[in-house]
């Protein structure tokens, strides 16, 4: 099954975000991956991840992503976010964190969540988001 996963970093995570996708590349080429602009154009040059890149999260990229959360498109979101410092162009992460609460769709805010749901993605253990669609 193919799934849509949402990839979110703050500026402090991107390199982390980058690193994080060339090291599952393989698991998430088999899937359909969105992202905020430069989030996503850092992934794609990374780790030569074909995806669909939204405006910059602070110019309505996270609305955008918010706006597919709330119509059922993404079925996994990973928003490496800096809980110690943010810039000032960095998105809130409790507007999203809040809008996958409600949507029932798993969201990693770290390095370790993050491996855990791209892993268990790859097991199939998100097959269950297919009963949603």
């Amino acid at each position: 099954m193919r799934f849509k996963v949402a990839l979110i970093a703050h500026d402090a995570k991107k390199k982390l975000m980058q690193n994080f996708c060339i090291a599952y590349r393989g698991i998430l080429i088999k899937h359909e991956i969105c992202a905020t602009a430069t989030t996503g154009r850092l992934v794609e040059e990374a780790a030569a991840i074909p995806l669909q890149r939204f405006h910059a999260g602070h110019l309505g990229g996270v609305q955008q992503i918010c706006a597919e959360i709330e119509e059922g498109e993404i079925d996994l979101v990973i928003f490496l976010h800096d809980p110690m410092k943010s810039g000032k162009n960095d998105p809130n992460p409790e507007h999203i964190m809040q809008l996958c609460d409600m949507h029932n769709i798993p969201i990693a805010t770290n390095l370790a969540s993050a491996e855990l749901m791209i892993k268990a993605l790859d097991r199939g253990d998100l097959d269950w988001r297919e009963m949603y669609k």
